[in-house]
């Protein structure tokens, strides 16, 4: 089984290849500098088919490479927070305007995409390795902003957690600690954190670092210094104990400074790139 968390700059797109070849998309963002697209990507391997998109925020820098990604292969289920629907996605961007990824997205949740989640309309693909996939999300309109309303999705890769928390702010990500008991197993039950909303200060959690008690890496997925996401690389160290990365340890690791990065789990062991020896 293999993460990939791919560099789209100031946006976030990962992919989840399961030992069966099923594969799961988190975000579709896309590289405006180098001109990566995820759909272009897929099509160049030989895919033409994704089991499973899943958004974790309803901003265009998650959505941005939508209309590549819908166009050039078949998108079988969507994964997202259900309780916005379309009509409030395009409520919420009406202050903003709604960039292209984000109208093509609320054109395939109209079209394709408007039943209930596979979770509770049926099992969904099958990802074998994957032993746990649950998703936490504040409901609209408790929050009627994009950034709290983000799905967060934690994965468990032959055992490993993953927790991917989408642009979460204080407010937001408070709120799920204090409402949920199972969130709080699965924050300390992450070994990779993909930091929320690029590593920017809103999205630094104080509450969480009781229950991130074994983080491994935290990941950020950003480009050069924008937001002050690098003022805030001290605070994510914090949480982190590291772990083997290009002959080296390191905490805290970043698409800016790392490009694209992998992640392999097995059965016995786990790692980032070529390293899977923890």
């Amino acid at each position: 089984m293999q993460l990939q968390i791919f560099d789209v700059e100031h946006g976030a797109c990962a992919l989840l290849t399961a030992d069966n070849g099923t594969r799961l998309m988190i975000d579709c963002g896309h590289n405006a500098s180098t001109g990566w697209k995820p759909g272009t990507y897929l099509r160049q391997r030989g895919i033409t088919y994704l089991d499973m998109l899943a958004i974790t925020n309803y901003d265009e820098d998650h959505v941005s490479g939508a209309n590549d990604l819908f166009d050039q292969v078949n998108v079988g289920w969507l994964w997202r927070n259900a309780s916005v629907s379309a009509a409030q996605i395009k409520l919420l961007k009406s202050e903003d305007g709604m960039g292209l990824g984000i109208e093509r997205l609320v054109q395939e949740i109209q079209n394709k995409f408007s039943g209930s989640p596979p979770s509770i309309l049926s099992p969904g693909p099958a990802f074998n390795g994957l032993t746990e996939q649950s998703d936490y999300y504040n409901s609209f309109p408790l929050f009627d902003d994009e950034n709290n309303l983000s799905l967060a999705i934690f994965l468990k890769c032959h055992g490993i957690g993953v927790m991917f928390t989408g642009d979460l702010e204080n407010d937001g990500f408070t709120r799920l600690i204090v409402a949920n008991e199972d969130f709080r197993r699965a924050l300390g039950e992450t070994r990779i954190f993909v930091a929320p909303h690029h590593g920017r200060e809103g999205g630094c959690c104080e509450k969480a670092l009781p229950f991130l008690t074994n983080v491994n890496y935290v990941v950020i997925s950003d480009k050069g210094y924008m937001h002050d996401t690098q003022e805030t690389i001290p605070f994510y160290h914090r949480m982190s104990k590291g772990g083997p990365y290009d002959g080296g340890t390191r905490y805290v690791l970043t698409t800016r400074c790392d490009g694209e990065i992998i992640f392999n789990f097995k059965v016995s062991r786990w790692g980032p790139g070529r390293d899977e020896c923890i």
